[in-house]
């Protein structure tokens, strides 16, 4: 092949990628209005098709049926949080900021902020109208956000440890929640503010579980 075939191959094969990965993104956008408008198990393949237009057989092509689409929205929906989430982490870091626990709080805005945006689809996902072992998939998920907390937070590996940034995870997690049933947005801010408040208060990296269990508060 000489090198101007394989320039035009090569230029060839991009624009094929992008465009899949188009067809992909039209199709997904158009699941997330069907799914949140009618659930899973209501929905109809043709309705997202007809709401993308696109074909079935394309659907199928690229996803392989319902099932596989509705998972394939719900892992874009988790690692667009995480990515945002890590961004963020990431440019705090870059401008300096170097404490375990701010750089958990600047992780947490954006995961919070992200939930204000992508309401509609913790919605769908609280209703529990999902595909059989939707919800092992989503606990499997969930055991590794808190895995990536406690690395991010620097956690020992003591019992203590895991229940602190378990407790944290289960806090960020019911506020997403929380978010998700918002209708104003100065109500989701008041909840993302709230729940770092609440952090910044249970200081997760100086518990001494000896102490508290010696001298416990009296009220």
């Amino acid at each position: 092949m000489t090198r101007k075939a394989e320039r035009i191959s090569a230029k060839d094969n991009a624009w094929q990628w992008s465009r899949t990965g188009q067809t992909r993104r039209t199709l997904l956008d158009a699941a997330r209005e069907v799914f949140c408008e009618q659930g899973f198990t209501d929905t109809a393949i043709v309705a997202v098709v007809r709401r993308a237009g696109s074909s079935v057989g394309s659907l199928y092509h690229h996803f392989g049926g319902k099932t596989e689409l509705f998972v394939a929205l719900w892992e874009d929906y988790e690692d667009s949080r995480e990515r945002e989430a890590a961004e963020a982490v990431a440019a705090a870091r870059a401008a300096g900021e170097t404490d375990p626990l701010e750089l958990f709080l600047v992780g947490t805005r954006s995961f919070l902020e992200g939930c204000w945006r992508r309401r509609d689809l913790i919605e769908l996902w609280m209703d529990g109208d999902g595909p059989p072992g939707f919800e092992l998939m989503r606990r499997a998920r969930g055991r590794e956000w808190i895995r990536q907390n406690s690395v991010l937070l620097e956690a020992g590996k003591e019992p203590v440890d895991r229940l602190v940034v378990g407790v944290l995870t289960s806090v960020i997690g019911e506020a997403g929640r929380e978010i998700g049933t918002c209708a104003r947005k100065r109500d989701a801010d008041a909840i993302c503010h709230a729940t770092l408040a609440l952090i910044r208060r249970l200081d997760p990296l100086h518990i001494d579980p000896l102490r508290t269990a010696a001298h416990p508060r009296t009220h």
